[in-house]
């Protein structure tokens, strides 16, 4: 399989059109139509259907395969596993454009797990799902502004996906089945969605309109701005039915009003967010906060060297039972927020993060990275990046979680093939010692991942 990836993704490299995480976002009609000169990879991106060739179709899709080997998975709870797992994506998208108003995109999934000891969860296997199913309605406002209506199954992404992302390190992606108005101006953007989140379940064609989650919210995002380079500003919403904390289960209504800035020019790089919350939970007022910045800083020459420190202050509860719940809620969150191994979520934590990047060349890229994690409040727990409570905070008053260090080799030989070896060692600090087993955990990761 491997050599029919490498094979394939070498026959792609004329395709100039790059790939986004969005795949509806992809450029498919840049082409400029059938002739003699496209190879059949050109033909699948872009096929015509009208003589005018405004009615188009384009196919497209992604293949990864992933093993993990974990020694003392989940700090020696889990059961000892001597030969690893494997986590296999399938995506497959078609996308239909009929003039300048209209267009339709269906995309499917399909993600296996094998070799784990333990029941898979339906994040790590979904056999086979309707992952987005939606229409676009756009028209144009005078020469340079455009309205988009959506409507369906679809992904949502914003900023730096620290609040809403599409789950891409884990193994099934995740999509809300909303309505969505997004109005662009030159460099202004305004999105403003409603929407019910889809929780994956094993089985095929089972994720299914929920209203367990709804969420809702405006964004918006303003470039080239002076000083500040680029500005997002927005407002999220939502409302769940069973929300769990170390404070307790209960129904949640939570509101989040933040603002970013950012710039990702040549040699300085920064991206720094703040934002409050409030709301109500199973009868307790919601006040919670977090803080976050990333600042990098690249040395051009013959190979690139980018030095960076990402830091984040996470409020946990303060007090126990005291009709006030202060842990903050990160949404729908990046799946691999602190690395591959995704041990520990954004929750109730503050978090030291130096890093460097050295661009070998173009292709291959070796990065390190060294972090280290509190706990914000004593009075709360350590979270998964799911939500769920690991660890409860009433039995130790310790704060230190611990450190991990990461290195990963990442390597694109085409644009259409990605490879990625990654370590991991987790150290244990006084709280994971107190409340549990306390091991070290040394994860093992590679990844291919073929896109077309």
């Amino acid at each position: 399989m491997f050599l029919i990836l490498l094979f394939t993704g070498f026959v792609c490299m004329a395709q100039e059109n790059p790939f986004k995480q969005l795949r509806y976002n992809d450029q498919s009609n840049r082409l400029p139509g059938i002739d003699s000169t496209l190879n059949w990879y050109d033909k699948l991106k872009f096929m015509p259907l009208s003589a005018d060739k405004s009615i188009y179709l384009s196919l497209g899709g992604e293949v990864r395969y992933q093993y993990f080997y974990f020694k003392n998975q989940d700090w020696g709870e889990s059961p000892k596993d001597n030969d690893g797992f494997l986590l296999n994506r399938y995506l497959g998208h078609v996308d239909v454009h009929a003039g300048k108003h209209f267009r339709a995109f269906l995309q499917l999934q399909s993600s296996l797990a094998g070799g784990k000891m333990e029941n898979p969860s339906p994040v790590d296997q979904n056999l086979l799902d309707l992952h987005q199913a939606f229409f676009d309605f756009n028209t144009n406002i005078g020469n340079t502004g455009k309205i988009t209506l959506r409507l369906g199954r679809q992904e949502l992404s914003y900023g730096s996906q620290r609040l809403i992302s599409v789950r891409e390190a884990p193994n099934n992606r995740q999509s809300f089945d909303a309505a969505k108005v997004v109005f662009e101006h030159k460099n202004i953007k305004l999105d403003g969605f409603y929407s019910y989140y889809v929780p994956a379940k094993p089985g095929i064609f089972d994720d299914r309109f929920n209203k367990e989650t709804q969420f809702w919210g405006v964004y918006g995002t303003f470039t080239k701005m002076p000083l500040i380079k680029n500005f997002d500003v927005y407002y999220l919403g939502i409302h769940k039915k069973n929300a769990a904390y170390d404070e307790g289960k209960g129904t949640e209504t939570r509101h989040s009003v933040g603002a970013r800035i950012w710039n990702t020019s040549a040699v300085f790089q920064y991206d720094v967010e703040g934002l409050f919350q409030f709301g109500h939970f199973a009868g307790s007022d919601i006040t919670s906060w977090t803080l976050s910045a990333n600042l990098s800083h690249t040395f051009k020459g013959n190979n690139a060297i980018q030095v960076g420190l990402k830091t984040e202050a996470i409020s946990g509860d303060k007090n126990y039972g005291d009709g006030r719940l202060n842990t903050f809620n990160p949404l729908f969150p990046k799946g691999a927020y602190f690395g591959l191994a995704a041990l520990i979520g954004p929750y109730n934590l503050f978090d030291a993060h130096p890093y460097i990047e050295y661009n070998l060349t173009k292709k291959l890229v070796l990065a390190a990275d060294y972090d280290l994690f509190w706990r914000m409040s004593r009075n709360d727990g350590l979270y998964a990046v799911n939500g769920k409570l690991i660890y409860s905070g009433k039995s130790t008053a310790a704060l230190n979680i611990g450190k991990q260090i990461g290195a990963e080799i990442r390597y694109s030989p085409t644009k259409n093939l990605y490879l990625r070896q990654e370590i991991t060692w987790f150290s244990t600090g006084e709280y994971l010692k107190e409340v549990g087993p306390g091991k070290d955990i040394l994860m093992l990761g590679s990844t291919l991942t073929f896109k077309f």
